[in-house]
């Protein structure tokens, strides 16, 4: 009997570890470089839109149980439609810095998929497979932030009582919070679906040769997306034109000019090849021309879509941050022209923390892009290991190699903070000239109004700072991977 039992059991075991080491494989690509920080962009995102939700609950509430607060209503009504635009703005930045990240990781498998083209597998199987990875990844990131999301929660109900004596019968946990979750899910889903489009370019003949980003020449011979991202930056100016034309009749010329922003913005995403190879030209001047600095430039210029991927969401975040203030003050310049002298303290104290209290709350957005900026210029450390095994061949010592990273960080940061502070300057005086520029302030009560933009120069200090930290930060990793490529090993790769 024992002889008999002896196999079974080790029969069983293995019954069990296989499915296990089954299982294992199947995930393995989660180890992949590049995908722990989808998984945390979607948790932040994610967590960001739980706790928004249960806070504006909260605060609904508040509003609603308070006796001497009248038309609570209205103003739980106006912060809820403030967090869902909030969270929307988060969501988009997300989905953008996801698909970016997808996009990377598919010009680095160009040649395993290749191999499998060569096999018989198809593009549509691949790019379908790289959409399922998506999903998981979003998945696994929605579920952290939900349970993180909630738990700040109520730590926030916690300290609010504590704190102010809110204590309201509210309960945090509610099935609404779940639609942060789902749609970051289905948005990390669809990210990757749109940065893996990729995959239905490659031919089995790429096998043959290593994988990499598309050159300048190629990029640029895109027309249909070149087309569509001048249509829709010439349809948002002209938006934003209008807004603020009508601005000077109505306050709903904040709508149009709304719109016009979003579809401007979104004109220069799609069409970031275009805008951001003659901006990083002009960028790469300022670094000198040692050997490190000339490469550093030259690998931005050589293939502008990795360079233009890291750009875009760090314009993203230094743009919203910046519309903001901007705003801020061009309101204050709004209503003290309209009223013939200086806005009253109290009214500016309300302006600034208002400011403040959206700076801080669309800066989880700046988060979100300077995740995927180091995340990108990681992957990119990565699939170059044989063309930094090749330099270090050539010559360059392990301190140059360290140096041009450092300077293609810096190359990009620099370039998408000077960008993103011009955008930010155009949209948050936009924003601000149409919404008051018919507004009569006593006691002059002018209408229409028309002041040039308003620069807070004490927060554009402040960005230009943390553009540095930024920049530091993004080439710690990178720098670290760099220089442990040994010349050999990367040539024989």
């Amino acid at each position: 009997m024992t002889a008999v039992a002896a196999p079974a059991v080790t029969a069983g075991r293995g019954g069990v570890e296989a499915p296990r080491a089954a299982a294992s494989g199947r995930l393995a690509w989660l180890r992949e470089r590049g995908m722990g920080a989808s998984v945390l962009v979607s948790a932040i995102s994610g967590g960001f839109g739980v706790l928004l939700i249960a806070a504006t609950g909260l605060i609904g509430a508040w509003l609603l149980a308070d006796p001497y607060l009248g038309g609570g209503d209205t103003v739980a009504a106006v912060v809820a439609i403030l967090s869902v635009l909030l969270v929307a703005v988060a969501v988009y930045v997300a989905a953008i810095v996801t698909a970016n990240t997808f996009a990377t990781i598919v010009a680095g498998r160009t040649r395993q998929i290749a191999l499998l083209r060569l096999i018989g597998a198809s593009a549509r199987s691949q790019r379908a497979q790289i959409a399922r990875q998506g999903l998981v990844v979003g998945a696994i990131g929605a579920v952290l932030g939900l349970v993180g999301g909630t738990a700040a929660a109520m730590i926030l109900q916690w300290a609010a009582d504590a704190a102010w004596g809110i204590d309201v019968d509210y309960s945090v946990v509610q099935p609404i919070l779940l639609a942060p979750a789902v749609i970051v899910a289905l948005t990390t889903w669809m990210a990757a679906w749109a940065g893996s489009r990729r995959v239905l370019e490659v031919t089995p003949l790429a096998a043959l040769s290593g994988a990499a980003p598309r050159t300048a020449g190629e990029a640029a011979g895109r027309t249909p997306r070149r087309v569509a991202a001048i249509a829709l930056f010439a349809v948002g100016a002209a938006l934003l034109a209008l807004g603020i034309l009508a601005g000077f009749v109505t306050p709903l010329g904040v709508v149009i000019a709304f719109l016009g922003g979003l579809a401007s913005f979104t004109g220069l995403s799609l069409g970031a090849t275009l805008v951001m190879p003659p901006l990083l030209r002009a960028t790469g001047r300022l670094f000198g021309r040692s050997a490190a600095a000339r490469l550093a430039a030259e690998n931005a210029l050589r293939y502008p879509e990795r360079s233009s991927r890291m750009a875009i969401g760090v314009v993203m975040g230094v743009t919203l941050v910046t519309m903001f203030a901007v705003a801020t003050e061009s309101v204050k310049g709004v209503m003290a022209a309209s009223g013939g002298g200086e806005v009253a303290p109290e009214m500016a104290q309300l302006l600034d923390t208002f400011s403040a209290v959206m700076m801080a709350l669309v800066g989880v957005s700046a988060v979100i892009a300077a995740v995927g900026l180091v995340n990108l210029l990681t992957i990119g450390v990565v699939q170059r290991t044989r063309e930094l095994g090749l330099l270090r061949a050539l010559g360059l010592t392990g301190r140059q190699v360290r140096a041009m990273v450092l300077f293609e960080a810096a190359h990009v940061t620099i370039t998408a903070v000077v960008f993103g502070l011009v955008l930010g300057i155009a949209y948050g005086w936009a924003a601000a000239q149409s919404l008051l520029g018919s507004v009569q302030v006593p006691p002059l009560w002018s209408s229409p109004t028309f002041v040039l933009p308003g620069i807070p120069w004490l927060i554009v200090a402040g960005v230009v700072a943390a553009t540095a930290v930024l920049t530091l930060v993004a080439a710690v990793v990178p720098t670290r991977l760099a220089t442990r490529v040994s010349p050999v090993e990367a040539l024989a790769d």
